[in-house]
């Protein structure tokens, strides 16, 4: 997994939103292993403290579940990964709508640009 952090804002919540678009993904499959603490750690460059509040995060919102003796698994839940799956979408597009408005283009245009952008690929 790439990681991309920034210190413009706390590094938990991105860890936490990196690891949720990856589930989302299906780069951890539902009902999978999950990596441990000290392996995500090491893997994104960041002290297992922050690690751990991201995971703590994770499974308060359901995402992962802790088993004491088998480490952690990807939910299971269908409609949690779907419903975030959606809400993602939804706001990249509309900060990609906000992004296109801001240099004169109106929802209409972007979806004619987008439409049109899919006949060129097919």
């Amino acid at each position: 997994m790439k990681w991309k952090l920034d210190d413009s804002r706390p590094i938990w919540p991105q860890l936490k939103e990196q690891l949720v678009i990856a589930i989302v993904a299906g780069e951890y499959p539902m009902g999978g292993s999950f990596p441990t603490v000290r392996e995500l750690a090491e893997e994104a460059g960041v002290n297992r403290n922050t690690m751990q509040r991201a995971l703590g995060e994770l499974e308060n919102d359901g995402f992962v579940i802790t088993n004491r003796t088998a480490g952690r698994t990807v939910t299971t839940d269908e409609g949690l990964v779907a419903q975030m799956k959606e809400s993602i979408a939804k706001q990249n597009i509309e900060t990609f709508i906000a992004e296109m408005a801001a240099i004169g283009y109106t929802a209409e245009d972007v979806v004619k640009m987008i439409n049109e952008r899919g006949v060129e690929q097919k």
